[in-house]
């Protein structure tokens, strides 16, 4: 069976479908680009973490021994100011401690030993050499890290998504402008990535107590640097 469509609906079709098509083809004429940026931030504020280690023939011992190291160090924590929410003490680990005879190859048995762990947050870096020589003449025989930080994280990260954003722009204009194109509407913005790198500070990680209460702390061995903060993003330009 033939089916016969009036004229005026073919004509209608053809005229509606002209601008469709057109509106297409200025959709395609896109630029994608992404923009990337890192901001290098001085730090505000570190995370100290000191371990505690005793020994002794009993566990009695090795643990009374402990607390005492403990407490003389949170006092000495408390002597620089620094207020009682920002350090903390962790759960004490009580083990036996055994050693290796190379003669007999067997493992011995050389009492216990006892773990803890001092953490205090510094929002004073300058107090921050005081305070490991302090500490570790009082009581901690290990500085098991250091890390630092910011406070207000947010800050440091719009700066980085704004600079990430005008890298996005600069590098579509200079793509457009290069291929006899003008750069048009945003069409789209997607956040790609973002993230923070602390700096690695050049500390010991493991030492002795100093044998002079007055030992004058190296600050240079605390050189914080900077912190890294990373972002990209992708952006759709339309062209014109």
């Amino acid at each position: 069976m033939t089916v016969v469509r009036p004229l005026c609906l073919v004509l209608l079709a053809a005229l509606l479908a002209g601008p469709v098509h057109a509106q297409d083809a200025a959709d395609d004429r896109v630029v994608r680009v992404t923009g990337e940026a890192t901001e290098r931030v001085a730090p505000d504020r570190a995370t100290v973490r000191f371990g505690i280690v005793s020994r002794a023939e009993t566990a009695e011992e090795a643990r009374s021994q402990n607390a005492t190291a403990a407490k003389n160090a949170m006092n000495a924590v408390r002597e620089l100011g620094i207020a009682e929410e920002k350090m903390r003490m962790e759960t004490l680990r009580l083990r036996p401690r055994r050693e290796y005879d190379p003669q007999t190859q067997t493992h011995e048995e050389k009492g216990y030993e006892a773990i803890r762990q001092v953490v205090v947050e510094v929002e004073d870096l300058e107090r921050l050499p005081r305070l490991v020589t302090r500490v570790v003449q009082r009581g901690a025989n290990r500085l098991e890290g250091i890390e630092y930080g910011l406070r207000d994280r947010t800050a440091a990260r719009n700066d980085a998504l704004r600079q990430a954003a005008r890298a996005a722009r600069d590098k579509a204009e200079l793509l457009a402008t290069t291929l006899g194109a003008s750069l048009g509407p945003v069409r789209q913005i997607d956040e790609q990535s973002f993230g923070f790198q602390p700096p690695s500070p050049r500390v010991e990680m493991q030492f002795a107590k100093s044998a002079a209460e007055d030992a004058a702390p190296e600050p240079d061995a605390y050189a914080a640097g900077e912190i890294e903060v990373n972002a990209a993003v992708q952006v759709t330009f339309a062209l014109q």
